[in-house]
């Protein structure tokens, strides 16, 4: 039987700007069977000054168990355990006298359906959102009925036309999903990538971060 809170006692590796002194933050989330020290190598291809990152490790290097379109109770508690593991982050910066304007998430595969999900039922301004080779959570034909605004929040998705994991239709209807949420969404589908990141998505999401960064000097 599933521990009720399987992330409950989550690490969370930081790297970067003491947050405390920190002008922006950055929670980066890893995928599946991966770790939070290989979400923070990307911190090297990032423009980083002024940023705190904050990197969490999942239980057992996943943070659900099954498909991200499989069914949402099929995935329970990890996913609700893992959405929570997002929260307290997000109000640990909050905590540390940053705005939302000032925090920014991303995620790769795993990591970034995740991201994306989490910031889809917790829409609010936030300085940007990279959902890189991901997508809302949830099977085909999943009600999105989610509050809130976005209030022209920069998301990013980015994503191969031929990910094994991360079907097209999928990245299309979260664009959508977000967009009508108030999300000022950039969608590139890269032909024949696979599922990696690469450079044209690093630097779309190292624009977002100078951005933020020039708007808290």
């Amino acid at each position: 039987m599933a521990r009720p809170d399987p992330h409950a006692s989550a690490t969370v590796l930081t790297a970067g700007e003491p947050l405390a002194g920190a002008r922006a933050a950055m929670v980066m989330v890893h995928g599946r069977g991966a770790t939070a020290e290989s979400i923070l190598e990307l911190r090297h291809e990032l423009p980083g000054d002024g940023f705190a990152f904050l990197a969490p490790q999942a239980e057992g290097q996943t943070w659900y168990p099954y498909s991200f379109l499989a069914s949402i109770e099929d995935n329970e508690p990890w996913l609700s355990s893992a959405l929570a593991v997002l929260g307290r982050l997000l109000r640990r910066a909050e905590d540390a006298g940053l705005s939302g304007e000032r925090v920014m998430l991303l995620g790769f595969s795993q990591g970034g359906c995740l991201t994306l999900e989490y910031a889809a039922r917790h829409a609010a301004r936030h300085g940007g959102v990279a959902g890189l080779s991901g997508g809302l959570i949830g099977p085909p034909g999943t009600p999105r009925e989610y509050g809130g605004s976005f209030e022209s929040t920069p998301v990013f998705l980015g994503c191969s036309d031929i990910d094994p994991h991360i079907p097209l239709w999928r990245v299309e209807e979260t664009d959508e999903v977000l967009t009508r949420m108030g999300a000022a969404v950039t969608r590139r589908i890269y032909p024949g990538m696979g599922h990696t990141v690469n450079r044209d998505e690093l630097d779309h999401v190292g624009r977002m971060m100078r951005t933020v960064t020039a708007g808290a000097r």
